[in-house]
């Protein structure tokens, strides 16, 4: 016989006494990353899909996060499988040029000099209480590249993974916010007035040859690396190479929007308010901002020592677009050249050192996971 007060009961069972305090104040932030992403157009390509993916995520009853449901496996074979976030650097290595890193290599050094402030925010966060793995999983959002935040996570930490993704591309949001003041303070009006020259022509050959030869070394070097940065080379290559166009475009646009939707709703479906109403979490976001000003500030402090020994000084600004914003970064500099000169032009000089940082960042997880794992 059926339990016909059972099933009326089960019937009418709505979300609405289940909720909690916290997944009524994880709603909150997803509707905050909501209107961040449309009224302030902050990242709006992720934070409104982790926004809603928040807000899915911490709605009772709808078994979407439990085993079996439609963001737990969203979530379990792009990130846990660690599928979306190399094939996001595919797409990336198809929207990049990297003529002006090998039109000027030296910028090769900004974009790993600017990494060093990944480091000073692990020491940072280990000394807040942080485990090693924690502590590298929080240092590598000063490197400002997202994916690679979540596939360092995923592997060190992946109960911190709310937390440090949405603290990474908060902050890659904010870039032209939190970098002008930086800039300005460690650098005088004289550098910033500094004219750098128009840069070389690169040949198709030097092109090609280019994400082959990084590609093979820096994985030789950095194993651990291979996932980013072959995927990264070999969309570079799509794009040099001249006889896959389709490939090449596929990567730039259809690929990556999709991956971007898959990627924003993981995102949002690992912040449920047991993983993120922590205090764990507002250090994230406490040291993140510090990794990224570091890294702004190694980068800069680096590009003022090279000019010790350059006889062609290099506006220091640049060291500044070492991070790996691209090109949010690279605008930043081009903007403060300008207000300080306004015949300067560095757009294409700070492409270097940011494209740089790109691949930076993707080693500096490798060697995290290397030393760890």
């Amino acid at each position: 016989m059926v339990d016909v007060g059972a099933f009326m009961f089960g019937f009418f069972e709505t979300g609405f006494e289940s909720l909690t305090l916290g997944n009524l104040i994880m709603i909150g932030i997803g509707l905050v990353l909501i209107y961040l992403a449309i009224s302030k157009e902050m990242e709006p390509l992720l934070l409104l899909p982790i926004g809603f993916g928040a807000i899915l995520a911490n709605l009772p009853l709808t078994g979407l996060t439990e085993n079996g449901g439609l963001l737990e496996i969203i979530f379990r074979y792009g990130i846990e499988w660690e599928v979306i976030p190399p094939l996001i650097f595919l797409g990336l290595g198809a929207l990049t040029d990297f003529e002006p890193l090998l039109a000027d290599p030296k910028t090769f050094l900004l974009g790993f000099a600017a990494q060093i402030g990944i480091f000073i925010s692990l020491l940072l966060a280990i000394l807040a209480g942080f485990s090693l793995p924690e502590a590298c999983s929080i240092g590598i959002i000063g490197g400002a590249d997202g994916p690679t935040t979540i596939y360092v996570t995923q592997k060190l930490a992946p109960h911190l993974l709310g937390g440090t993704a949405v603290a990474a591309y908060s902050y890659m949001a904010m870039v032209p916010l939190i970098q002008p003041p930086v800039i300005r303070v460690l650098t005088s009006l004289e550098e910033r007035k500094i004219v750098m020259k128009p840069l070389r022509k690169i040949s198709k050959q030097q092109k090609i040859l280019f994400p082959i030869i990084v590609g093979i070394v820096s994985i030789l070097f950095v194993p651990k690396a291979a996932p980013l940065i072959g995927m990264f080379m070999l969309g570079n290559l799509f794009r040099e190479s001249g006889v896959v166009e389709r490939l090449s475009k596929t990567a730039q646009n259809e690929l990556m929007n999709i991956l971007t939707i898959f990627l924003g709703i993981a995102v949002g479906s690992s912040m449920t308010a047991e993983n993120f109403l922590k205090p764990s979490t507002l250090l994230i976001f406490a040291i993140g901002i510090i990794a990224f000003t570091a890294c702004t500030a190694t980068g800069i402090f680096f590009a003022k020592l090279m000019n010790l020994f350059l006889k062609e000084k290099i506006n220091p600004l640049i060291g500044a677009a070492g991070v790996s914003a691209v090109p949010m970064s690279a605008r930043v500099v081009q903007r403060e050249a300008q207000k300080a000169n306004p015949q300067n032009f560095l757009l294409m000089h700070a492409m270097g050192p940011n494209v740089a940082g790109v691949i930076g960042s993707a080693i500096v997880a490798g060697v995290f996971l290397g030393a760890i794992l």
